[in-house]
C-alpha cells in the first residue's frame, strides 16, 4: 500500500507561479509512472503531466511549456512546477502512482487562479 501526500496547493494569481509536491509513503523509484491530474468543477479528472521510472514526460497540451513535472527519487517525491498561470488552471490538483497492477491516488490539493 502506498500513501500519497499532496501539498503546495493555494491561491495565486494569473501570471504567478505554483509548486505542488508529492510524497509518497513507499519507494517511488518502483512506481512505473507517476502523474499529476486536476478536476475542476463540474468537470472530468484530466491528465495534467506524468514522468515514467525512465523519467519522459507527457504533458496536457493545455499545460506545455508552462508546467514541469520531475521526481526525485531519493526523496521519494514527484514535483509539478506550475508557471504562467491561467485562470482555467484553477482546480483540485491530485497526485497519481501507477505500480503496475496497482493505481493510488492522493487526497487532492487546491489551486486556485485569479484574474
Amino acid at each position: 500500500q502506498v500513501q500519497l501526500v499532496e501539498s503546495g496547493g493555494g491561491l495565486a494569481q494569473a501570471g504567478g507561479s505554483l509548486r505542488l509536491s508529492c510524497a509518497a509513503s513507499g519507494s517511488i523509484f518502483r512506481a512505473n509512472v507517476m502523474g499529476w491530474y486536476r478536476q475542476a468543477p463540474g468537470k472530468q479528472r484530466e491528465l495534467v503531466a506524468t514522468i515514467t521510472s525512465g523519467r519522459s514526460t507527457n504533458y496536457a497540451d493545455s499545460v506545455k511549456g508552462r508546467f514541469t513535472i520531475s521526481r526525485d527519487n531519493a526523496k521519494n517525491t514527484v514535483y509539478l512546477q506550475m508557471n504562467s498561470l491561467k485562470p482555467e488552471d484553477t482546480a483540485v490538483y491530485y497526485c497519481n502512482a501507477y505500480y503496475r497492477p496497482d493505481n493510488y491516488w492522493g487526497q487532492g490539493t487546491q489551486v486556485t487562479v485569479s484574474s
